[in-house]
């Protein structure tokens, strides 16, 4: 590992502190390597972004009470089966229904997905998180990625104050 020294404004630093306390991050190190792997993860568009494989998830809320929506919805994934790894479907009261799925493709493909799913008359909410398939290639050969809220009390040299 290597050590860097960055500067903030007294506001954002603020931010980082509640955020190490509000997820329980041993120091603001892990914070910030945290922070810096999601944004680095999110494909950041154009042509070869947009063919890049990646996997996801996709979770939406509706209402299976709407005349024919359950019926759509199931259709479109259907239709898409090839993006499909699984989805969960949960009952969250009388009228509202969660669906959870994991999927796989390219980035273009399952953004237009979730589009085509979310955007539907009856779906209260939705959304997409993309994870770059290289990832998966990283972690399986052999990098780390350390979690927040998972103290191991090890902690950093910096005494959980320096990035």
């Amino acid at each position: 590992m290597r050590r860097l020294t960055i500067t903030l404004e007294d506001d954002l630093l603020a931010a980082v502190d509640a955020l190490c306390r509000e997820r329980g991050y041993a120091s603001r190190s892990e914070a910030f390597r945290d922070l810096v792997r999601a944004g680095l993860a999110q494909p950041a568009g154009g042509a070869a972004q947009a063919q890049a494989p990646c996997f996801a998830t996709l979770s939406y809320v509706y209402d299976h009470d709407l005349r024919d929506l359950s019926k759509r919805l199931t259709s479109a994934q259907h239709h898409r089966h090839d993006l499909s790894v699984v989805t969960t479907h949960v009952h969250l009261d009388e009228h509202a229904c969660l669906e959870v799925s994991v999927l796989k493709g390219r980035a273009d493909e399952l953004r237009a997905f979730a589009d085509g799913l979310t955007s539907q008359r009856g779906v209260r909410y939705g959304h997409l998180a993309l994870i770059p398939a290289n990832i998966a290639t990283e972690a399986a050969h052999g990098h780390t990625h350390h979690h927040h809220g998972h103290a191991s009390g090890k902690g950093d040299d910096d005494g959980g104050q320096a990035a």
